[in-house]
């Protein structure tokens, strides 16, 4: 069975192994840059976190906003807002779960380009040394360099990705680093050249000096996989996408992350989410875990896609996760991907 830890709360929860099986928090990237905090946006609560531990998730996908951690492009950490990521960093851990710091900007600053006179690789770059600072000595934090970069060349998302990813290494960071691609970083679209060359192409010019990455991809279910309809008319299609990325990996010798996923309530999807999660829990060899999209404190409960539990309990989603989430055999616990 697997070890129990005791958090700062006191709760028993359970020890961070295996691949990931986690829950994108979101709610730290809400708003404007210029928002104030528990107006506007909100990091994850002790009570979110604990019931999520307490469900078997033992990862957190933590979103959050460039602009307001970072004001000023090179400059220091907003005070205020670096303190609020620790803290809530902290928190996570305390429950025994992993942290994957994802920066929720489409490879965008203010709504300009990575890449760009107005934001250069160097200032992207920047933001993952100062991070990779404060995190280098915990390898439970994970670093996601960003959520899905779109409408820019393949080659100067790559340049960039190639950049961040040296100066978290330049840094002394040996942490695990997800690569995402560009055009939403779709598995469906993996192979199809969008922004220039496919993903599956350019993407492999990846240089880690470290040696410790994996890609990131998300998969929704919807009539054109955007996540944002309240129907799972392409699950099955999803889920061959699923498949077909997970040969690219074992062909290319790649590890990968399923970074955002998720389906409405109704039973056939439900269904169809067990059937993707059974894709990567089936091929620990190259895939490193999943974080469900979407729960946090402030989501509605009217979000097709949420599981933040509600007045009348857990969310009809759970059910397509929890043969994951339940799995503490010995097997269950191994993740052949993440000790290359």
């Amino acid at each position: 069975m697997m070890s129990l830890v005791l958090s700062a709360q006191g709760a028993a929860v359970l020890a961070s192994e295996g691949c990931f099986r986690g829950i994108n928090l979101s709610g730290a990237e809400f708003g404007k840059p210029d928002g104030l905090v528990n107006k506007d946006y909100t990091w994850p609560s002790s009570d979110t976190i604990g019931y999520f531990a307490g469900k078997g998730f033992d990862t957190i996908r933590l979103p959050f906003m460039w602009e307001r951690l970072q004001p000023k492009l090179g400059a220091d950490f907003d005070a205020a807002e670096l303190n609020r990521l620790r803290e809530s960093v902290a928190l996570i851990r305390s429950f025994g779960m992993r942290v994957i710091l994802d920066p929720h900007n489409y490879a965008r600053y203010h709504g300009k380009v990575i890449g760009t006179a107005s934001v250069p690789e160097s200032a992207f770059a920047d933001l993952w040394r100062r991070l990779a600072e404060l995190y280098k000595d915990d390898d439970q934090v994970i670093f996601g360099l960003m959520n899905e970069p779109y409408q820019m060349p393949i080659a100067q998302w790559l340049s960039a990705a190639n950049a961040a990813t040296a100066a978290i290494r330049t840094a002394g960071a040996k942490n695990l680093v997800l690569v995402p691609g560009t055009a939403w970083s779709g598995a469906h679209s993996w192979m199809v050249p969008i922004d220039g060359e496919p993903n599956g192409v350019a993407m492999a010019q990846i240089v880690d000096p470290g040696n410790n990455f994996a890609f990131e991809v998300h998969q929704y279910t919807d009539d054109d996989f955007s996540g944002t309809k309240d129907n799972c008319n392409r699950v099955s299609d999803a889920t061959k996408a699923l498949k077909d990325f997970t040969g690219w990996l074992k062909q290319t010798g790649n590890r990968g992350f399923l970074g955002e996923f998720g389906v409405p309530a109704p039973d056939q999807c439900v269904r169809g989410l067990k059937d993707m999660v059974d894709v990567v829990e089936e091929n620990k060899d190259v895939w490193t875990g999943w974080t469900y999209w979407v729960a946090g404190d402030w989501w509605p409960e009217t979000e097709m896609l949420n599981i933040q539990p509600t007045k009348s309990g857990d969310r009809p989603q759970l059910e397509g996760l929890k043969a994951a989430l339940g799995d503490f055999s010995a097997e269950g616990k191994s993740c052949p991907a993440l000790d290359r």
